[in-house]
């Protein structure tokens, strides 16, 4: 904990040192060594000038076709982008303007609305059914309400879901790409956490599916090796998304840090004994979870995420009012229900459920990825307050 606090990063800086902080999404690990000498190596020859070359789309193919067996990611059809999200805003620019639609599954990763609402687009909800995978009903009403009047509508996909950690199997994948090419729907799937699926699921890239051709991926190295300040990411096009993507603005490239291409490079050409490791150790956290949930928070719900670092807990048992902000979903600095009282009573900070959209109200966010003994005094903690309330 003395070391962790040293860090200056948003997780270890924005609460006071008696809260644990199990919200937002770092992980509390050192560097992967690849990374490491990768970074030591070009600040000791000077190399932190301007980006340039492939290496970084070269790492990431070949590490698809040996992790994902997929081959399909052509070099020539990616781009250099700052980070995911930005990226993704990026790309809808691509296949849809102001006043067109954006269709989500909600409960979804926050920024899903944030950053679509303040470019001009309309956020359409397709709500996770009861089983919090993907409902293709819903999804299907909610593509048909997007293309009316002749709008252009996409589809931004979290692929594997945040904040449930669903990874969405081949058949569900080729679904939506089927319904999504019915209904004239451009699909953008956020892939991540694309490496970070634990034992018991399979990632399947949405590209690889039939009927993907036509839609985009964003990803990056960031969340699976923690490298959330050293910015880089990819999209990456499907063949018949290519001459969209080649209309991306030449500026965009101009975002992501050389340092920050070396790291995520390394990540993924040198760093996957490393993230085998880090699984591992995840996978064993995912399971102390749910033995410390039902200890400690008998009557929570909690589904084990088949991949992700994070862990969605249904708290409404508990019956404490919701005060959500008046902007909406999407508005990550509030908390409410239960976040707000395990913040205040248990020093634990988790992710505010209703910020995540429909489907949120009386859950939190969990981040698992740390000690198993901080995991422990974190739930300890929330019991506590939950017998004091």
């Amino acid at each position: 904990m003395a070391q962790l606090r040293q860090r200056t990063s948003m997780k270890w800086r924005v609460h006071p040192e008696d809260v644990l902080p199990l919200w937002v999404a770092e992980m509390d690990v050192p560097l992967a060594p690849a990374v490491t000498e990768a970074l030591r190596a070009a600040v000791d020859l000077g190399d932190t000038g301007y980006p340039h070359g492939t290496a970084y789309a070269e790492a990431l193919a070949g590490f698809a076709a040996e992790r994902w067996k997929w081959d399909g990611l052509r070099v020539e059809n990616t781009a250099l982008v700052p980070d995911v999200m930005l990226g993704i805003v990026e790309t809808l620019r691509l296949v849809t303007g102001p006043g067109d639609a954006v269709v989500v599954c909600s409960p979804v990763y926050p920024p899903f609305y944030a950053f679509v609402a303040h470019d001009g687009r309309e956020v359409i909800e397709a709500p996770l059914g009861p089983d919090g995978r993907m409902d293709l009903a819903a999804l299907d009403e909610a593509f048909a309400r997007a293309r009316r009047h002749g709008r252009r509508a996409a589809f931004l996909m979290s692929n594997p879901h945040n904040p449930t950690g669903t990874v969405h199997t081949r058949a569900e994948l080729e679904a939506v790409a089927a319904l999504a090419r019915e209904h004239g729907v451009r699909v953008v799937s956020d892939e991540i956490h694309a490496p970070l699926v634990l034992p018991g699921a399979v990632f399947t890239p949405f590209l690889g599916v039939p009927g993907g051709e036509n839609g985009f991926a964003l990803t990056s190295a960031s969340k699976a090796w923690n490298l959330a300040g050293l910015k880089a990411a990819l999209a990456v096009a499907g063949p018949e998304a290519a001459a969209d993507l080649r209309r991306m603005p030449e500026e965009v490239g101009h975002g992501p840090s050389h340092l920050g291409i070396i790291a995520h490079t390394a990540a993924f050409r040198d760093g996957t004994q490393w993230l085998d490791d880090l699984l591992a150790g995840l996978s064993a956290n995912r399971t102390l979870l749910g033995r410390l949930v039902e200890e400690h928070l008998p009557g929570v719900r909690y589904r084990p995420p088949e991949g992700t670092y994070l862990a969605w807990l249904d708290c409404t048992h508990l019956g404490l009012h919701e005060d959500g902000p008046a902007e909406g979903p999407g508005v990550v600095s509030d908390l409410a229900g239960p976040a707000r009282m395990f913040l205040d009573e248990a020093r634990v900070a988790l992710s505010s459920g209703h910020v995540f959209g429909t489907g949120g109200t009386g859950c939190v966010r969990l981040n698992f990825a740390t000690s198993p003994a901080v995991l422990r005094e974190a739930l300890a903690r929330m019991g506590r307050a939950v017998q004091a309330l």
